[in-house]
């Protein structure tokens, strides 16, 4: 298992490093110990957070409730939790094969 999720049950949790105000919403690659994510939202009173979780429950095909942001709310690197998904093992597959910008 990569140092950047933890995958118990029907839930994982993910270590990410976030770029806002990037051209497009994203997976850029592993980044050390982190899945860098790109996204459209400036990270302004909390819009950057709430389109990262809206942008991985639509990845992952969950409600948004079922995405939590764990710790980082105020930071680039994040952990989020995403319970309930059937398409972790086809995520993990593409992601891996990303090289990191």
């Amino acid at each position: 298992m990569a140092s950047w999720y933890e995958c118990r049950d029907d839930e994982v949790t993910l270590a990410l490093r976030i770029q806002p105000k990037a051209s497009r919403d994203q997976f850029a690659g592993i980044q050390g110990d982190r899945l860098k994510v790109r996204i459209t939202a400036p990270p302004v009173d909390g819009k950057a957070n709430e389109h990262l979780l809206a942008f991985l429950a639509k990845t992952f095909r969950v409600a948004k409730s079922q995405v939590q942001l764990l710790s980082g709310e105020t930071g680039r690197e994040k952990r989020v939790r995403i319970t309930g998904t059937r398409l972790w093992p086809q995520f993990l597959a593409e992601v891996t094969q990303i090289k990191a910008a």
